[in-house]
């Protein structure tokens, strides 16, 4: 059973329709790359995975022994992320406090582990605020990873990112998918690196332009316009 399907779903806002005939389904392992045009829904489509709006058509259904708080979610980085004052030990935990007020000792050793996991455990006691960009995304990704075992939503994770950091960040997320087994759902703009990695590409604009597999999208219309950074009509 997929660890969440979509089924014909369409959102609005104030009554106006702003994404709709969406449907695919997320299976354990898949890495899905959800592409388009700012405007185009992609925000619409994972506040909706998160369960923030609900769908006026179709549906969005999770599999069985999935809810909502087990999935991990790495926002796009904003200047209140920045200036969070805490440890990078105390972000990473809060991933777990979101569920629990008290931390067991599991709790606090998946922390350590996820903490490993990104190669930030020699920062745990540093103050985030102190952070690179890179590192902070590192935390803020342990954060996420904290929630989860199934399934990861990041919203354009390297965004903001240089080149060398944005791979590098790009590689782990591969490792996360291929040998942690965990599923990802990731909203980008840098089309051609994230099919490299994806096992699937959706593209929107207001309705699914595309679903499939990578190879297949690069060769479609659309996708040679998105990737060559020309807006098609």
């Amino acid at each position: 059973m997929p660890l969440i399907s979509v089924k014909d779903a369409a959102f609005a806002y104030d009554g106006q329709i702003v994404l709709s005939k969406v449907s695919f389904d997320v299976n354990p392992g898949d890495y899905l790359c959800v592409v388009g045009e700012n405007g185009s829904g992609k925000s619409t489509l994972m506040k909706g995975l998160l369960g923030l709006v609900k769908p006026v058509k179709g549906s969005i259904t999770l599999a069985d022994g999935l809810n909502r708080d087990e999935i991990g979610y790495l926002p796009q980085q904003n200047l209140t992320q920045r200036d969070f004052p805490a440890s990078v030990r105390e972000v990473v935990e809060s991933g777990i406090r979101s569920r629990s007020l008290f931390l067991t000792r599991e709790d606090k050793e998946r922390a350590d582990a996820m903490m490993g996991l990104m190669e930030i455990g020699q920062l745990k006691h540093r103050s985030f605020m102190e952070l690179s960009g890179g590192q902070r995304q590192r935390v803020l990704l342990a954060r996420a990873l904290c929630a989860t075992k199934k399934l990861l939503l990041l919203d354009e994770p390297t965004a903001g990112l240089d080149p060398v950091v944005a791979r590098d960040l790009y590689k782990t997320i591969q490792k996360i998918n291929q040998e942690n087994g965990i599923a990802i759902i990731m909203i980008s703009h840098d089309v051609h690196t994230a099919a490299q990695y994806a096992t699937h590409m959706l593209h929107l604009r207001q309705t699914p332009l595309f679903y499939g597999k990578p190879d297949e999208y690069l060769s479609t219309y659309h996708g040679q316009c998105f990737a060559g950074g020309v807006c098609c009509v």
